[in-house]
């Protein structure tokens, strides 16, 4: 979903890469920040640190791409997420490499809020504490949910390229489409579970279409 998106802000990011804010970003914003029911300023920031834990999440990926020696294309954050486009295909264990680390960065922010959470609410920045844990949670969550084995989060690519590493091509895609295509299929009861028990709703939907072609064999 708004993979496509329109570019409304470009700027240089760390390393030189381009950086493109998608038009898709404001139905995000919509979303989160509202002026009811609730503190607006805190809305706000909370919206702020979802952006910032993707940008951070894709310059993961961005880094892991130019320290192995190659160049990134760009780097995109739409309402949907985010992706970091390389200049080339690269080799298997480098790619390993490169789609692990946005998950990684995320963890590795999950820790450390985690760690200074409560020196920061014993200090006198004590006002900010509740950010430090809002940043905390978000990383830990856009952690676990890239982590699931389906087309295109980074679990998705790590469990495809861990299958590679003991079936050829064809049978890898077969075998991640059928994992993929369980976890498309139980995503619809999740979202629903989630927007009627927590009021929260994913601008992310796994295609079962493109699941089902990888287990056939559709797709090379």
């Amino acid at each position: 979903m708004f993979t496509n998106d329109t570019p409304i802000f470009t700027f240089r990011g760390p390393f030189g890469v381009p950086v493109e804010i998608g038009a898709s970003i404001l139905f995000l914003a919509f979303i989160f920040i509202q002026p009811l029911n609730g503190i607006y300023l805190d809305k706000v920031i909370y919206f702020l640190l979802i952006v910032v834990a993707i940008f951070l999440h894709e310059f993961g990926h961005a880094w892991g791409t130019i320290v192995q020696g190659h160049a990134v294309k760009r780097v995109m954050i739409y309402g949907g997420g985010g992706f970091c486009a390389g200049v080339r295909a690269l080799p298997r264990a480098e790619e390993e490499f490169v789609v692990a680390m946005g998950p990684i960065v995320n963890l590795a922010l999950w820790a450390i809020c985690s760690l200074a959470f409560p020196f920061v609410q014993e200090s006198s920045l004590y006002f900010a504490a509740k950010y430090v844990y809002w940043f905390a949670n978000i990383n830990f969550f856009l952690f676990c949910m890239n982590m699931i084995p389906v087309q295109p989060l980074d679990g998705g690519k790590l469990f495809y390229l861990t299958m590679r590493r003991w079936f050829d091509r064809a049978e890898a895609i077969k075998i991640a489409g059928f994992v993929g295509l369980v976890c498309a299929v139980l995503w619809i009861p999740a979202m629903i579970t989630c927007f009627v028990v927590l009021g929260f709703l994913l601008l992310f939907m796994p295609s079962i279409k493109i699941h089902w072609q990888m287990f056939r064999g559709d797709v090379t």
